[in-house]
C-alpha cells in the first residue's frame, strides 16, 4: 500500500491539525489586527513580511504571464484589500469566517462555467444550501449589523475562487512563485493604497499596541508561509481531496475563539444559518473530484 494512497500517518494528521489551528487563529488575528491598524495596511504589511522569506522564487520564467499577472492581481491586492476591510468593519468575527467560506462553492461553480468541469448532484445542493445558509444568517438581527462586511466577505471570496480556477487553467506554474509573486505585486500596492485612502495611518501605526503587530507578523510568516508549506508538503503526498475537507474545521476553531475571547454573540438563527452554509459547502468540497491548493493557502 503506498504512501500515497494509505491511512493518513501521525505526522501528516499532525500537519492537518496545525493548518486548521493556524487558519482558524489567522481569522481572529485579522480581527484583532484591523482593529488596531488601517485595514489596507495590515494586508500591505502582512505581504513585505511574506516577501522576505518568497523572494528567492520570484524568478524567471513566468509562464502565461498574462494570466499569472491576473491571478496574482486577484488573489492579493484586490482579494486582500477586501477582507481586510470586512475584517475592520465587522461587529463579530463568527458570521464573516463563515460567509467567507463561500469560496469554495464559487469555486465549484466558476470551473462548471470557466473550464467546463461537471457539477454533480449533491455539489449542486451543496451550493444552494450554502448560500441560502449565508442569507438566513445575514437575517438575524446580529448578522445584519455586519451585512456590509459580510457583503465584502462575500465578494472576496467570488474573487479568491476565480483566482484558484485561473490557476487550474496555469498548469505548470510553482505555488511558492505564485505566492513570491503575489507578495511582490501586493505588498507595495496595499501599502500606497493605505496611505491613499485610509485615515491617520501614521499615527495609527506609531500607536499600535504590540498585540497587533505580532498578529501582523502571524499572518506573515506562521500563516503564510509556515501553514502553507505545510499544505504543500501534503498534497505533494496526496490527493487534495483526501486532506482539504479537514479544513473545513477551520471556521469552527476561529468561531469558538470569538464567541469565548471576542465577544462574539449568538442566536439560534445565527447558528442554523451558519450550520447550514458549512454543510453546503462540505457537500461541495467532499463531490469535488479535484481540489488543488488554492493561490497562496488561507484565503484570509
Amino acid at each position: 500500500m503506498s504512501a500515497s494512497t494509505g491511512p493518513l500517518t501521525s505526522i501528516e494528521r499532525l500537519a492537518i491539525l496545525a493548518i486548521i489551528l493556524t487558519w482558524g487563529l489567522n481569522n481572529a488575528a485579522a480581527k484583532f489586527a484591523t482593529a488596531a491598524l488601517p485595514p489596507m495596511m495590515v494586508g500591505g504589511l502582512r505581504f513585505a513580511l511574506a516577501l522576505a522569506f518568497l523572494f528567492p522564487f520570484v524568478r524567471p520564467p513566468f509562464p502565461d504571464w498574462k494570466r499569472l499577472l491576473t491571478i496574482v492581481l486577484l488573489s492579493g491586492p484586490i482579494h486582500f484589500a477586501l477582507i481586510y476591510i470586512a475584517f475592520g468593519m465587522a461587529k463579530s468575527l463568527s458570521p464573516l469566517v463563515v460567509a467567507t467560506q463561500l469560496w469554495i462553492p464559487f469555486t465549484a461553480l466558476f470551473a462548471w462555467r470557466m473550464l467546463g468541469e461537471t457539477m454533480r448532484v449533491p455539489a449542486v445542493v451543496g451550493l444552494g444550501v450554502a448560500f441560502a445558509g449565508v442569507a438566513w444568517m445575514s437575517l438575524d438581527p446580529h448578522g445584519a449589523g455586519d451585512l456590509p462586511a459580510i457583503v465584502l466577505g462575500v465578494t472576496a471570496a467570488a474573487i479568491w475562487a476565480v483566482a484558484t480556477v485561473l490557476v487550474r487553467k496555469t498548469p505548470g506554474v510553482k505555488p511558492l512563485k505564485v505566492q513570491g509573486l503575489t507578495a511582490f505585486v501586493a505588498a507595495p500596492i496595499l501599502i500606497a493604497m493605505s496611505f491613499a485612502f485610509e485615515d491617520d495611518v501614521v499615527a495609527k501605526v506609531s500607536s499600535a499596541p504590540p498585540l497587533a503587530w505580532a498578529c501582523v507578523v502571524f499572518a506573515g510568516v506562521v500563516s503564510t508561509i509556515g501553514a502553507s508549506a505545510l499544505l504543500f508538503w501534503l498534497v505533494q503526498r496526496r490527493e487534495p481531496g483526501r486532506v482539504t475537507p479537514y479544513f473545513l474545521l477551520t471556521p469552527l476553531v476561529s468561531c469558538t475563539i470569538g464567541v469565548l475571547f471576542m465577544g462574539d454573540a449568538l442566536s439560534l438563527q445565527l447558528v442554523i444559518g451558519g450550520g447550514a452554509t458549512m454543510v453546503g459547502v462540505a457537500l461541495v468540497a467532499l463531490t469535488e473530484k479535484k481540489t488543488p491548493p488554492a493561490t497562496s493557502g488561507d484565503p484570509a
